[in-house]
């Protein structure tokens, strides 16, 4: 049924009047204009216009996870969004397939004309990483001091304020946190849990050096591996030493939010962590889908540029691939396999925590 009074016609709700005069190359301005240039402006344009929906996205489930007590329906939109989020990174990705019909010699003929602009001068996609957590103290030194100097005030100033805001995650590790049943009642899942991989540790340490197959070098390797996993599970536990590691950089997560993630990774399929370990593992394919896409750029970046310097004043590939390796949202949720042990040395959760997972969370 019709709901509006005044005919609503297709040009004018998408005001293509605006958008399809929003294309003007530069090298236009100084003769003859390169032909591929309005395909560089189209792509980084379209690119805008989905930095645009993904903050939509992230601003619409950022409140939500903020709250003191997130219900089970309200998780369940957050991961629609979050999956919304894959899709359009994969269009991104994509899209880089269209931009690499262009040469590198098509490139040069406007690239001169672009100078000081780049794409790390994207705002939007600054606050897409600002709001996902990464913050000025996590970047690579060039971002952390050249970025801001290459902006104009009002959008400095929007982005150090931003800064100073809770980002997504902060919320998740607030949320994580909040997790019930690690203790319930006389139940104490941590200690079960350690004298699981206590006995699961003991128990590969005895494989290993009753081994026949194995000579006195490949033992002597494999425990001092194994003596590594036992100290990494050590500090999971030691608040201490947790500590110590978290200052080095090695968790940016607390130790409660961490346990808390491994505690729904290792009991997914009880139905109400179901919810939360899809929310786990949608933001680890965010930070995956962003490492890929920059990956990506990187390569056809080195393809197009080779080692010269960027247009924005960065290295170019090399900043590019620093970016790549160092700028991640969520490591500490991809390292969380480092704590998994088999499903069979799981400690058996008590009847009343069996119960409370099944109704609500």
């Amino acid at each position: 049924m019709q709901k509006n009074v005044k005919p609503c016609y297709y040009p004018d709700y998408l005001q293509l009047d605006k958008l399809l005069d929003a294309q003007h190359p530069e090298s236009k301005k100084y003769g003859a204009e390169a032909h591929d240039e309005t395909l560089f402006i189209i792509v980084h344009q379209a690119y805008e216009l989905w930095f645009k929906q993904v903050l939509h996205e992230i601003h619409a489930i950022l409140p939500t996870l903020s709250q003191e007590h997130v219900d089970e329906d309200k998780l369940s939109t957050v991961n629609l969004r979050i999956e919304r989020i894959h899709r359009i990174q994969d269009v991104l990705v994509d899209q880089i397939d269209i931009l690499e019909t262009m040469t590198p010699l098509d490139f040069l003929d406007f690239r001169d004309y672009l100078i000081p602009a780049s794409g790390f001068q994207s705002i939007q996609f600054k606050e897409i990483e600002i709001l996902l957590g990464l913050k000025s103290e996590f970047r690579i030194n060039f971002d952390k001091k050249s970025f801001y100097n290459r902006l104009n005030e009002k959008d400095r100033n929007y982005l150090l304020n931003l800064e100073e805001q809770p980002s997504l995650f902060d919320a998740v590790e607030s949320w994580l946190e909040r997790m019930p049943f690690l203790e319930f009642g006389d139940f104490k899942f941590w200690e079960k849990y350690k004298q699981a991989v206590e006995d699961m540790l003991a128990h590969d340490e005895q494989v290993i050096k009753e081994a026949d197959y194995l000579t006195d070098a490949e033992k002597t390797f494999q425990l001092n591996d194994l003596a590594n996993t036992h100290a990494n599970f050590d500090a999971l536990f030691d608040k201490d030493k947790y500590q110590e590691l978290k200052q080095q950089g090695r968790f940016r997560l607390s130790q409660e939010a961490t346990l808390s993630a491994l505690f729904i990774n290792l009991y997914r399929e009880q139905p109400m962590l179901n919810s939360p370990f899809r929310l786990l593992q949608g933001l680890i394919d965010i930070d995956e889908k962003f490492t890929t896409w920059r990956y990506r750029h990187t390569t056809m970046v080195h393809r197009m540029l080779g080692t010269k310097i960027g247009t924005g004043g960065s290295s170019g590939h090399d900043y590019l691939k620093q970016t790549t390796q160092n700028n991640r949202f969520f490591r500490d949720l991809f390292n969380l396999t480092t704590f998994l042990i088999p499903r069979s040395s799981l400690p058996e959760l008590p009847p009343e925590v069996v119960k409370a997972v099944n109704f609500h969370l």
